[in-house]
């Protein structure tokens, strides 16, 4: 077989170590719903087009709060500082908390939609839903950025599977 063969797979763990030697930023995408908050780190917000302003999120079917987002509509995407490392274990799952407590012990506030936007973001995207694509295992949220704001500081950043703020120590 060509190695150069472009039909040719690689395998998760492969596409994960390459994908890892990006630098992104860290964001937690929000929702709320009559059943109350949800939200979820994520990787995968990024900029669709300035005209107009038009976000997207990638969320895993398997991940709760993508039915919250169905239903409300409407996300935010909160880009985190430096900061608000701490928040990367709450909502990424590994802290034990869920639901409604993972909203506990932070000032939120709302912009246009009613979705919850961190008061300590580095910047916030508030986004009524526009379109969803299924893709393998993921559902591809795409918003109109009803409003947008921005903060002062240094970002998080994920890079080689580690959580980085300010001069580039790991959290």
């Amino acid at each position: 077989m060509n190695d150069n063969d472009p039909t040719r797979g690689i395998d998760a763990k492969t596409f994960w170590r390459v994908l890892g030697q990006r630098a992104t930023g860290m964001t937690i995408v929000t929702a709320r719903d009559e059943a109350g908050p949800a939200g979820l780190v994520a990787l995968s917000a990024a900029h669709v087009s300035a005209d107009p302003p038009t976000m997207l999120v990638s969320i895993d079917r398997k991940t709760a709060a993508l039915a919250t987002v169905l239903a409300a509509r409407h996300f935010a995407v909160n880009v985190l500082a430096a900061t608000d490392g701490a928040l990367v274990d709450i909502f990424g799952g590994r802290a034990g908390v869920g639901g409604a407590a993972r909203f506990e012990g932070r000032d939120w506030v709302t912009l246009a939609s009613g979705a919850p936007v961190l008061a300590t973001a580095l910047g916030a995207f508030d986004c009524t839903v526009e379109q969803v694509v299924e893709h393998g295992g993921v559902a591809i949220v795409i918003g109109r950025v009803l409003a947008a704001t921005a903060g002062e500081g240094e970002p998080l950043v994920f890079y080689r599977g580690k959580s980085f703020g300010g001069v580039g120590e790991p959290i």
